[in-house]
């Protein structure tokens, strides 16, 4: 009797799109539910937070939330497009200048990454006033490993271009960085991605906060924590991360889609 040989699973891939037009509905849904599963796990914190999404067509524009509306309210159709220069080119709705102030610098030093995502989470700042990287405490906590900065001042709200350029400054190449007596930062090449990386540095931030209180925690060695973040922390796996909880808000809340 022939046995067939097992065939392995192929995991999901990463969409591809016809035209920018079909694209930048996709990062629009997707940006959408990210504010809504944001505002799911309680990061959202009154007119604060912002997640934005690069045009795949007016690269020097970005998608992003607008100010004053709540996160679990948000809509495709209710995201706004900003220049570089501020101004709002698609939508009726007003710009939050700190989320212009930090994301259009983001982006111009960034090209590699299409995403952004910063709010005053509640563990992000509480972990940003101790003025530390987060270590690698845990298998999740490496995907941070070696690969997050440290914005280390803080001069008030964010209002202005130059600061902008400082934080990104503080980002460089890494995929997150924590802002010091502010909150949590994170970039992806996809929205997914981004969205994915803030929750899980949240996540990692409140188990760092919770061990430290218990006890001194102990470290994995820098060779394993280095091999860690290579297998939970390259931009497939936030991207493929992000999609049962895609999934989930879709179904919970369809109306995020129009």
């Amino acid at each position: 009797m022939h046995i067939p040989s097992r065939v392995r699973p192929i995991l999901p891939q990463q969409p591809t799109f016809a035209s920018p037009i079909e694209e930048r509905v996709h990062r629009k849904q997707r940006l959408a539910a990210a504010l809504r599963l944001f505002s799911k796990y309680g990061f959202d914190d009154g007119i604060a937070g912002h997640i934005t999404a690069r045009d795949p067509e007016y690269l020097d524009s970005f998608w992003v939330n607008p100010f004053g509306m709540h996160f679990g309210m948000i809509r495709a159709s209710d995201l706004i497009r900003v220049n570089h220069q501020g101004e709002v080119v698609e939508g009726n709705h007003p710009v939050n200048e700190a989320a212009f102030a930090i994301h259009s610098r983001i982006h111009a030093s960034r090209p590699d990454i299409v995403a952004a995502a910063h709010t005053h989470s509640i563990y992000g700042k509480s972990w940003s006033s101790l003025g530390r990287l987060l270590e690698p405490l845990s298998q999740d906590a490496c995907a941070f490993y070696q690969d997050h900065g440290l914005f280390d001042d803080y001069t008030g709200v964010v209002l202005q271009a130059e600061e902008g350029d400082r934080i990104a400054g503080a980002l460089g190449n890494n995929k997150a960085a924590i802002l010091r007596n502010h909150g949590l930062l994170t970039v992806g090449k996809t929205v997914d991605e981004a969205a994915w990386w803030f929750i899980s540095m949240e996540r990692n931030c409140q188990a760092q906060l919770l061990a430290e209180a218990a006890g001194k925690p102990q470290l994995i060695n820098h060779d394993s924590a280095t091999l860690a973040r290579h297998q939970v922390g390259s931009p497939y796996m936030g991207w493929f991360s992000f999609q049962p909880l895609y999934e989930l808000i879709v179904r919970q809340q369809p109306d995020l889609l129009t």
